[in-house]
């Protein structure tokens, strides 16, 4: 939830701004500090997928994604993030069954945040650190700057392409006057130009 700040403007929260725009935007720092395994290549996320990811950052991703859910649900194991990420596996024509996510990935991802120091242990499983909890709301005070930002550019750039489209209008029409006279003296040219051949 966003609250009032002492100077009386908003404070941005984690759940303020969409998941989505938040999770990419902390993929794009992970991207610098933590390394991916060799194996995400060609690897597929679970038993329901039936080819690997096309993204080539899906592994930067899954990891926002992982810290994000954790953050939103409290304390998760792997069992149930398993469940979270799984899917509906497609068995031609027997009805689907839902298939959990592979576990060695998410095991793997939450042991690289563990070590980055995102995560922590505890007894029900593995929960967030400080250091994450300023993390995302560091990156979503980014997030929601960037789209004032956007929102502020779009009004200029309409009255520029606006500007634009008018002068174009008024090219194309002094363009059309200008030829209109010139066809009707060419026009009164080869009436006379008829009449002497008669």
């Amino acid at each position: 939830m966003s609250r009032k700040g002492h100077n009386g403007g908003i404070n941005v929260g984690i759940y303020d701004i969409p998941a989505s725009e938040l999770i990419e935007a902390m993929a794009k720092d992970f991207e610098k500090e933590i390394e991916k395994p060799e194996f995400t290549e060609y690897v597929k996320t679970g038993a329901s997928r039936e080819r690997a990811p096309v993204r080539s950052d899906w592994w930067h991703i899954r990891l926002a994604s992982i810290l994000y859910r954790i953050s939103k649900d409290g304390a998760t194991g792997t069992e149930s993030l398993r469940t979270y990420y799984g899917g509906k596996k497609n068995r031609g024509s027997k009805p689907h069954r839902f298939r959990k996510a592979s576990g060695k990935i998410i095991r793997q991802a939450l042991q690289e945040l563990e070590k980055a120091g995102y995560l922590k242990k505890i007894k029900k499983g593995r929960d967030v650190t400080g250091k994450a909890q300023s993390f995302m709301l560091k990156k979503a005070k980014e997030v929601e700057k960037e789209a004032k930002e956007n929102k502020a550019k779009k009004p200029v750039e309409k009255i520029k392409k606006s500007t634009e489209k008018s002068m174009e209008e008024k090219k194309v029409e002094e363009a059309l006057k200008g030829d209109k006279p010139k066809q009707q003296k060419e026009g009164k040219k080869e009436k006379p130009e008829k009449n002497e051949q008669k």
